[in-house]
């Protein structure tokens, strides 16, 4: 709320202190808004056809889109104390319209009902791990070497399929990937509490975290969704 005697709003009141819930609240607020922009983008990029005249025709692309993404990420962690928050904002929303040129091939692999129904699955497991990793009172921190150990796994996994035939593992990979999104999912939320706390007090960091763990959670629920239609929607493909 605005007010006059400051000029301002509360956020830039000196010693404003924004509770975990506010804090919550701001960074599922982002992570709506990048999903927003990740799956407008790829329903254009279908509709208008331009996954066809571009991605699908100069297939490279996708590996340039993957390194600009991944470059991106790295940005957003790594200078994060450097940005400006309007900076890492700006990122977070390249970032989501560039998956999203990425997200437009799986509008035109997979039927409709299939997207929809494997899209409120997602959202049920996702929300369900969310809530366990907000109230549980275990330390999930321990969980971070084994999540990084399945994620290093399943991408060798990815990349030599690319050269070898493992078409008869896919499923096993897709459902240890649906397994490790959803721990990351509790454990990320988690994270979420622990920034609040660790910058209490720091306004600009709690907005910039905010943005932080948004991307996060928003890669937790687009992988938990590309890797439960891989498992779910194997027969369902046009």
């Amino acid at each position: 709320m605005y007010d006059d005697n400051y000029g301002t709003y509360p956020q830039d009141y000196a010693g404003y202190q924004m509770s975990l819930a506010e804090y919550t609240a701001n960074t599922f607020r982002w992570m709506a808004l990048g999903l927003l922009a990740t799956f407008t983008t790829a329903y254009l990029s279908y509709r208008t056809g331009l996954i066809y005249e571009v991605v699908m025709r100069f297939y490279p692309i996708i590996f340039i889109l993957a390194i600009a993404e991944i470059a991106m990420v790295l940005v957003l962690s790594a200078r994060l104390d450097r940005l400006s928050v309007g900076a890492a904002t700006a990122l977070f929303f390249a970032y989501a319209v560039l998956n999203g040129f990425t997200f437009g091939m799986y509008l035109a692999i997979y039927t409709s009902s299939t997207l929809y129904y494997v899209f409120l699955v997602t959202a049920l497991f996702f929300g369900l791990m969310a809530f366990y990793g907000k109230t549980t009172s275990t330390d999930l921190t321990a969980l971070r070497p084994y999540l990084i150990g399945g994620l290093v796994c399943l991408l060798v996994f990815w990349i030599a399929s690319m050269f070898l035939d493992f078409s008869s593992f896919e499923q096993i990979a897709s459902l240890i990937g649906v397994a490790i999104f959803l721990a990351y999912t509790a454990y990320d939320m988690q994270k979420v509490r622990h920034y609040h706390e660790f910058y209490s007090g720091d306004t600009v960091m709690l907005q910039k975290t905010s943005i932080i763990a948004a991307l996060a959670l928003y890669l937790d629920f687009v992988n938990l969704f590309l890797y439960l239609l891989r498992a779910l929607g194997r027969g369902s493909r046009r």
